[in-house]
């Protein structure tokens, strides 16, 4: 492959005078622009024939990786393949062309999507009301947590500011807590990854009885285990005078299953981004609905002006839609077949440190054979080699080497198969040539790029040093 043509910026490829758009005639006069407003210099814009600009961004696109393109078990994070027909109806022009700023009587048809899966979301989280508002996961987290402290404002309770977090919780929950002006105070995991009930008690026998504003879960947890103990913990929080604070990042498996609202939450959000239907790979887009149980309704805050990211919840109203009460129960099992089976076909050569079966994902802590020196870093890296999106790495922290793999629903056997071989072979090859693991990846494009330099002085823009092409 020409590098000159295939591997450089685009500013590289600009040669002065060349052109692969012609604007249109102007058909509306010519104005003057107020010099306020003008550059001061030439902005800078590469210079590229039509072929060169759909060559490079063709090959770009060709270097990324998505759950189109292979298997992608990223851990906590649930990056499921999104039925094509959920994109078709977002894009609808009835839809993709709607203005915010509409008349609000031309837009009856948008609203009544937003009502409908609203409906549809409490009747699969036994919730009573759900605002689509909120952007993203941790904005419904920071959502949740004003519904919480308003509603413990009315009653008067101006000291509840303590919140509880358990140890395996998702890093957005204290830090969504923290923006929302509330303190953090962690309760303990037990051996198996699941919150210490006694520990709890401790902890609520030795606070303030008029501080507890709520507490944080995830069901199932980081670990991807079930919180078996939850009707236990609410009655303690809620005889504490807190409420109960559901965090919907790891729905996946429990659709169809149990619901959040039945398990005595009393607030909660959901990433649709995760569970219902939105590719949210690179960073976006995203949506995080707040589901409250009845009572709460009238503390929902406006943090935003519209019904969130309406685009978003089209694709998810599709998903339901197109599963239908009979088959969106098909979810949570699926998912959770998956991930045990990967489980069990690799605990042999792979650290399992909790045993027992697990939901939606599962976490290794490395390799079994630790004498090889390769860690999880080298396997995550050997992976891309063979084709594979790596699993979440380092995360949770509860272990040195921990290993985060969330098989979805909808990947096949054969899939899985083909990524419990490859597992099973980088195993062997850490045993056999420990070197090939520990400098791999060797069929991308770039090899093992120093993470910690580019998280402190990324390089963002690019200044053009030579001449292109020199």
């Amino acid at each position: 492959m020409n590098n000159r043509l295939y591997g450089n910026l685009i500013f590289e490829l600009s040669q002065p005078g060349r052109r692969g758009y012609s604007l249109p005639k102007n058909r509306f006069g010519n104005y003057e622009i107020p010099a306020s407003l003008c550059r001061q210099k030439e902005a800078g814009l590469p210079e590229c024939d039509e072929m060169t600009v759909v060559r490079h961004y063709t090959n770009l696109s060709a270097n990324n990786f998505g759950v189109d393109n292979g298997f992608y078990p990223l851990g906590s994070c649930t990056m499921k393949y999104n039925p094509k027909i959920d994109e078709e109806m977002a894009a609808l022009p009835q839809f993709q062309n709607l203005h915010p700023l509409q008349p609000k009587e031309t837009v009856k048809g948008a609203e009544a999507v937003c009502a409908l899966l609203c409906r549809s979301l409490c009747e699969l989280t036994g919730m009573h009301a759900f605002t689509l508002k909120p952007f993203a996961g941790a904005h419904g987290e920071l959502t949740g947590l004003m519904v919480i402290k308003k509603y413990h404002e009315s009653r008067g309770d101006m000291d509840r500011r303590l919140v509880i977090v358990p140890d395996s919780a998702h890093g957005t929950n204290p830090a969504s807590a923290a923006v929302c002006g509330l303190d953090i105070v962690e309760v303990k995991s037990l051996s198996d990854g699941t919150v210490d009930v006694d520990a709890l008690r401790n902890l609520l026998d030795n606070v303030d009885g008029n501080s507890i504003a709520a507490m944080m879960m995830t069901n199932p947890n980081t670990l991807g285990l079930f919180e078996r103990q939850i009707p236990e913990i609410e009655q303690l929080v809620h005889a504490a005078g807190g409420l109960m604070y559901y965090d919907g990042a790891n729905l996946n498996p429990m659709l169809g299953a149990c619901r959040p609202g039945d398990m005595g939450f009393d607030v909660m959000h959901i990433n649709l981004h995760k569970t219902f239907s939105t590719p949210h790979g690179g960073g976006g887009p995203g949506a995080g609905p707040v589901g409250v149980r009845k009572g709460l309704e009238p503390f929902f805050p406006e943090v935003s002006p519209y019904h969130g990211n309406f685009a978003v919840a089209m694709r998810a109203y599709a998903y339901i839609l197109s599963l239908g009460r009979e088959h969106i129960k098909e979810v949570g099992p699926l998912a959770t077949l998956n991930a045990n089976y990967i489980k069990e076909s690799l605990k042999d050569v792979y650290e399992l440190p909790i045993e027992g079966v697990c939901k939606h994902e599962f976490v290794f802590d490395g390799l079994k054979d630790k004498s090889t020196g390769v860690t999880t870093m080298d396997v995550a890296k050997r992976l891309l080699d063979y084709g594979y999106h790596a699993p979440t790495i380092y995360f949770p922290l509860l272990f040195h080497e921990s290993l985060m793999i969330e098989p979805t629903e909808n990947e096949s056997k054969e899939t899985i198969d083909g990524f419990i071989a490859v597992m099973r072979q980088i195993a062997e090859e850490a045993k056999t040539h420990p070197d090939l693991v520990k400098s791999a990846p060797h069929n991308t494009p770039i090899g093992r790029v120093d993470d910690v330099l580019a998280a402190k002085h990324p390089v963002v823009t690019w200044r053009q040093l030579i001449s292109p092409l020199s």
